[in-house]
């Protein structure tokens, strides 16, 4: 199995009334986040957070017209020491992306079974509270700001 690159992406899939969509690690039960995933191969980051946003919701961000903005936000963080297996050795720190998209309020979500248990829709301030990653929570935080 290949090592996973230490890039990720990070994306905050809201409405306009700054309703965000929160999703239930599989893994980790009551751990809410947003949408996030790694780079793959010589994927643009923009490829990576279209590509996860379609595996782990559904949503075909060119089907539906969608813009996916890049807010040119890094993040560093080290990586947990339980996921550490998934990268070459000696890789502890993970550079993550940032990313918002604006969805209309009522879009079908199609949550990856063996990824995800459930997903909802929170007010940003509730969104907030709720995720584990503190990286997610300043994004969320951020939004009205972008």
């Amino acid at each position: 199995m290949a090592c996973k690159k230490p890039v990720s992406v990070l994306v905050v899939i809201h409405t306009a009334s700054n309703d965000i969509l929160l999703l239930e690690r599989a893994a980790h039960p009551g751990y809410w986040q947003s949408v996030t995933g790694s780079q793959e191969d010589e994927e643009s980051l923009a490829e990576t957070a279209a590509r996860e946003v379609l595996e782990e919701t559904g949503i075909d961000i060119a089907a539906h017209g969608l813009k996916l903005l890049d807010w040119q936000q890094v993040n560093t963080y080290e990586i947990f020491p339980e996921w550490r297996h998934r990268y070459a050795p000696g890789v502890t720190e993970n550079t993550e992306h940032v990313f918002s998209l604006e969805v209309p309020s009522g879009i079908p979500i199609h949550i990856a079974p063996g990824e995800h248990l459930a997903y909802q829709w929170l007010p940003a301030p509730a969104a907030a509270n709720l995720v584990f990653s503190w990286s997610n929570r300043d994004a969320i935080l951020q939004l009205n700001n972008c």
